[in-house]
């Protein structure tokens, strides 16, 4: 079985079928936005390790990152806490499409026979270079059976 190709797949077309996501990569990295072509908001998927916990188990560990755009202005700022850009309105947006795909994934991972970590991790993300974005990683894992082999001979 492709567990990974099945995997990526999946959640591509979650994500995809986002109205908020535009557009959805598998780089692992921030360096997605030195891209030109790339239409914020993003889901970057990666699949970041794998492991065999048992010989009918294949546990691959998981990060969905969701960016936005920061808006700034040239204005002088006048409220320290807020500041003059929507940081805040893109940690909430990029929280609500993670929120929604990971619902999703649980939901489905049942009928699939897939385990998932019932408790994922989010980290912030606040920065870039020539564009500056926020977002969310959301990090988890998922157990898959292991139909490669056979134990019996």
């Amino acid at each position: 079985m492709n567990q990974v190709s099945t995997l990526y797949n999946y959640i591509k077309s979650l994500a995809e079928a986002d109205e908020y996501i535009n557009t959805v990569t598998k780089v692992g990295t921030i360096d997605v936005l030195e891209d030109k072509g790339t239409i914020l908001p993003l889901l970057d998927v990666f699949i970041t390790g794998a492991s065999y916990p048992s010989p009918q188990v294949k546990r691959f560990s998981i990060e969905l990152t969701c960016l936005n755009q920061r808006d700034q202005t040239n204005e002088t700022t006048t409220d320290k806490f807020w500041q003059m850009d929507n940081e805040v309105d893109n940690l909430n947006e990029t929280e609500a499409a993670l929120n929604r795909i990971w619902l999703n994934m649980f939901r489905d991972f049942e009928e699939n026979n897939i385990t998932a970590s019932e408790s994922p991790t989010l980290l912030p993300i606040l920065e870039g270079k020539t564009t500056i974005v926020d977002g969310w990683i959301l990090s988890f894992e998922v157990d898959v059976p292991n139909t490669d082999i056979s134990l019996c001979i």
